[in-house]
């Protein structure tokens, strides 16, 4: 179903609250990396969080395809 030019049904609220709770576990699995001792990130840390937040995009997709 396409929705019409400026509006926002459930279900576009629905994806884009599960691609910003992606998001939000992608970057607190980058935070929680960054606590651990002799782990540091530095200038690369909003790229870790990219790939975690992809990482947890593919983990939820193999686990719903199931």
């Amino acid at each position: 179903m396409e929705t019409k030019k400026r509006k926002l049904t459930a279900s576009n609220l629905e994806k884009i609250a599960k691609g910003a709770t992606i998001a939000m576990v992608g970057a607190l699995l980058t935070y929680l990396t960054d606590t651990i001792p002799n782990v540091d990130f530095g200038q690369l840390s909003p790229i870790v969080m990219v790939i975690f937040s992809t990482l947890v995009q593919g983990v939820r997709k193999y686990i719903a395809d199931e």
